[in-house]
């Protein structure tokens, strides 16, 4: 008996990388999955339906159960195409993990329109799509578990990835959200932020030393690593930890803070334009926020 024994789950993205890691264990574990991939390349483009189909043969040999789906989570009827396929394959939904994303990385200064509302759509619109198809279910039902994938782009920083950092912030705001507005439910929705290597990891610019070295660490964590502790916040054990935010770096978890304030400044006569700056900006600059990225905050080796 799995931890997952009885329960539907979708996972988008699922083909490769993390997603497919993620599919292989919660079958294992004893999930029915809904294995979602278009095929495409990391830029979101084109289509390979045997992506998804290979790792639906790889679950059913070893005695799982699974159906592939290669619909895309951008759009909303898609994305109720998806839940329908656990529906009418499974007869439930109980497990929703959005994985899929895409990469357009470019300097915010250079980033198309179409650039950013690619990635945007794809991220944060996608994974409210699949949010908003499978929560009819879950309301009914009286449980369920989304598991939402968030980066340390959008929780700390980096560099050239404005709409990629915007889609990942705004997908623990939607995790909160989804947490609050669901928990009389008895629904769960979780944040992971994952490190490990990955296509889109493998489209990272290595021009610099930097970024060499950068790459080098993350080559070093694979996806097995992230997949238990999904599967984890998937089971029935996960039931009264929601709207946390966890990242996963080799063999290291963390809990991540969540913004609250740090500082309060009051001026009982009403403020002005220079008062702000000399006493309320003066008292907290000790307690401003340094412009770092993400290695800035994670320089050492990973635990693998």
């Amino acid at each position: 008996m799995g931890s997952l024994n009885g329960k539907v789950a979708i996972i988008t993205g699922s083909g490769r990388g993390i997603g497919k890691a993620l599919a292989l264990l919660m079958a294992r574990e004893g999930a029915k999955v809904i294995v979602n991939d278009l095929g495409s390349n990391v830029s979101g483009q084109g289509q390979d339906l045997k992506i998804a189909d290979e790792v639906v043969n790889e679950i059913k040999e070893f005695g799982g159960e699974a159906v592939a789906n290669y619909n895309s989570v951008a759009d909303s009827q898609s994305a109720e195409k998806i839940v329908q396929t656990a529906i009418e394959n499974f007869g439930k939904i109980d497990i929703v993990v959005n994985n899929a994303g895409i990469l357009r990385d470019r300097m915010l200064f250079k980033m198309s329109e179409e650039e950013w509302d690619a990635v945007i759509n794809v991220h944060l619109k996608g994974t409210f799509n699949m949010t908003r198809a499978a929560a009819p279910y879950f309301k009914e039902q009286k449980s369920g578990r989304y598991i939402n994938f968030t980066s340390t782009s959008g929780l700390i920083g980096n560099i050239g990835q404005a709409n990629y950092a915007a889609a990942k912030l705004g997908i623990v705001g939607l995790t909160k959200s989804t947490a609050l507005d669901m928990n009389r439910y008895n629904v769960t929705a979780n944040a992971v932020a994952p490190f490990a290597w990955s296509r889109m990891i493998g489209a990272i610019p290595t021009e610099t030393e930097d970024q060499k070295k950068r790459v080098e660490k993350v080559k070093q964590m694979s996806p097995e690593h992230i997949a238990p502790l999904v599967a984890y916040l998937a089971s029935d054990d996960a039931s009264e930890i929601t709207g946390q935010i966890f990242c996963v770096r080799g063999k290291e978890i963390l809990l991540f803070s969540q913004p609250r304030p740090v500082r309060s400044a009051i001026n009982h006569e009403g403020w002005t334009v220079e008062t702000i700056g000399t006493q309320a900006m003066q008292s907290f600059k000790t307690s401003f926020t340094s412009l770092d990225v993400s290695a800035d905050i994670f320089p050492y080796e990973p635990i693998v």
